[in-house]
């Protein structure tokens, strides 16, 4: 279509007056060659200040042309197979019904005329144009023909690939390896867009699954069909960018990726594990600048909050942090660290491995492969004048043996343990082996937390739930009749799961002189929790709680990260945030 058609077909849907298309394509063109790779009708209406989608179905009315809402509408497997991959993701058009011998196809740009004959030719039928916003298509695509099938499709093209790649010789040669690597790089960019804090490759008899870990959530990732037969190459690439040796393939690695994604340093943390049908690969991407949140951003209540800062600037102690892998227990001490950083104390780390470097803190990491585990680096930090420790995790009976005597004689220590909530620490320390009057006098706090969803902001709706229900699970029930429940209803930007980020719900047990006995006595771990709710501690779900009236979370996701708290009777827990 010609240059004078566009013009004519803007004014007539009175999308831009002749003056101002002319003045648009000139601004358009300087904005191409310098760099820019904005399409000409998103650039158009972007300047006739409409939303790409109401631009969009203007201009289909005055081409009387269809305009489809992906989201609404199915993509059919004979219309799919219509349209190479190759064709689809180069010009980002969608084929979305192939009926009687006519082909529906979606496109963002009706003035592509390299486009539309590409089409016409690949389907080697009648086709049907409509439009749709070009985010949309390529969403679709992704969702339909999988992530990289472009990529992938390249690869298979060239039947000499050979996947078996042995020590001597290289991943692949030439457009291969640029293909493989395209490929490689395009799965943790999307992982990256998606909030993405894990990608795992999972190969199975016949397929090489790969998942996101989401906001705490695995997410299958749409991928070729034909993935399978490129999985070595891949594995390999992954292992090359990590350091790792690529000829052994039988007992696990670790390795590192530094990359940097849109001006943002990301360390990818590569593990790999011999299975059954191949090795899978787990990669933890690590966002240097997210780690670094100040107290007040980690969501403790205000009381909570000056608390656990005089905690962190005691001279001496110990504040453990617990919880199950994943809950934001690093996050946390890395916060605590911040805090208190400065010229006038000297901090130390041993961590496994080390995370994110901090300026100004001396950070060791554990290599049991040498020896240099938790308790030996702590035995000889305790030689390097430390004001403050923090020791990864408390695993065996040395190490909380050593971080005893290190509070003891005056060292603050900072560290973690796993066990379900707070009192539960000081149960698990005594079955390690220590003595009760040691726990007793040495631990100043404990901090359990869990992470849950946020309800997205775009799709929040209030929603009805039943009194019996909420009486059921434990909600107050003072609370009910002034309580407001919110839920996402799902879109776009939150992948139609009606979450989008996550938050901490806490549990702060602070040792006072009214629990000391209990631990001296080794009582339960529900006496302790029963004698510190009773004091003012918090539970974990009665933050959550807290959390859910604010509109922060739902419901469902207090339930999913906490336990039942039956075994404290009918105390009544003070929820006044």
């Amino acid at each position: 279509m010609a240059l004078r058609s566009i013009k004519n077909v803007l004014a007539d849907a009175a999308l831009a007056t002749p003056g101002q298309f002319l003045e648009w394509t000139k601004a358009w063109r300087i904005a191409s060659e310098n760099g820019s790779n904005e399409s000409m009708l998103g650039f158009f209406s972007r300047e006739s200040g409409l939303a790409e989608e109401t631009f969009l179905q203007k201009l289909a009315t005055a081409l009387e042309w269809p305009f489809f809402e992906l989201s609404k509408t199915a993509v059919t497997a004979e219309a799919q197979k219509r349209i190479p991959t190759k064709v689809a993701f180069q010009h980002s058009v969608l084929p979305l019904t192939f009926e009687g011998n006519l082909l529906q196809v979606a496109v963002s740009n009706p003035f592509d005329s390299a486009l539309l004959n590409s089409v016409q030719f690949a389907a080697q039928s009648p086709v049907k144009f409509g439009l749709a916003p070009r985010g949309e298509i390529e969403k679709a695509l992704k969702r339909y023909y999988g992530v990289g099938a472009e990529t992938l499709e390249e690869l298979d093209e060239d039947e000499a690939l050979d996947l078996d790649i042995s020590p001597d010789k290289e991943i692949t040669e030439g457009d291969q390896e640029a293909s493989v690597i395209k490929f490689v790089n395009q799965v943790i960019w999307e992982a990256f867009k998606d909030r993405a804090t894990d990608i795992h490759f999972e190969p199975a008899e016949d397929e090489l699954r790969i998942r996101y870990r989401i906001d705490g959530i695995l997410h299958q990732t749409p991928m070729p069909p034909q993935l399978k037969r490129f999985q070595a190459a891949l594995i390999s690439r992954i292992k090359v960018m990590a350091g790792m040796n690529i000829s052994e393939k039988r007992l696990p690695q670790d390795g590192r990726i530094n990359v940097r994604i849109k001006g943002e340093e990301i360390d990818i943390r590569v593990s790999t594990v011999p299975t059954v049908y191949g090795e899978s690969v787990s990669l933890r991407l690590l966002t240097r600048g997210k780690i670094f949140l100040g107290l007040e951003k980690l969501g403790f209540a205000p009381a909570e909050e000056n608390a656990l800062r005089e905690i962190v600037l005691k001279p001496h102690g110990i504040l453990l942090v617990t919880g199950p892998t994943g809950a934001g227990k690093s996050t946390s001490l890395y916060a605590f660290l911040s805090t208190i950083n400065s010229v006038h104390k000297r901090i130390i780390t041993i961590e496994e491995p080390v995370e994110y470097e901090l300026k100004g803190i001396n950070q060791i990491a554990v290599r049991a492969d040498i020896g240099l585990t938790f308790a030996m680096g702590l035995r000889h930090i305790l030689r390097q004048d430390p004001n403050v420790i923090m020791v990864g995790e408390v695993r065996d009976l040395e190490t909380a043996e050593i971080a005893i005597r290190a509070a003891l004689t005056g060292h603050l220590v900072f560290s973690t343990l796993h066990t379900n909530d707070a009192p539960s620490a000081f149960t698990r320390l005594i079955d390690m082996g220590i003595e009760p009057f040691l726990v007793a006098s040495s631990v100043e706090a404990v901090l359990a937390q869990r992470l849950v969803r946020t309800i997205c902001q775009h799709c929040k709706t209030e929603q009805r739930v039943e009194r019996d229900y909420l009486l059921k699970i434990g909600f107050p029930a003072d609370k009910i009749e002034t309580a407001k429940f919110f839920k996402g209803v799902g879109c776009e930007l939150c992948r139609q799961l009606g979450y989008q980020g996550r938050m901490g719900i806490y549990e702060l047990l602070i040792l006072t002189e009214q629990l000391r006995p209990l631990i001296l006595n080794r009582s339960a771990a529900s006496t302790i929790a029963a004698k510190a709710v009773e004091g003012g501690m918090r539970t974990l779900r009665s933050d959550g709680w807290i959390k859910v009236m604010a509109g922060q979370t739902t419901i469902e996701e207090v339930l999913r990260v906490t336990q039942s708290e039956e075994h404290m009777g009918a105390l009544v827990e003070d929820l006044k945030p």
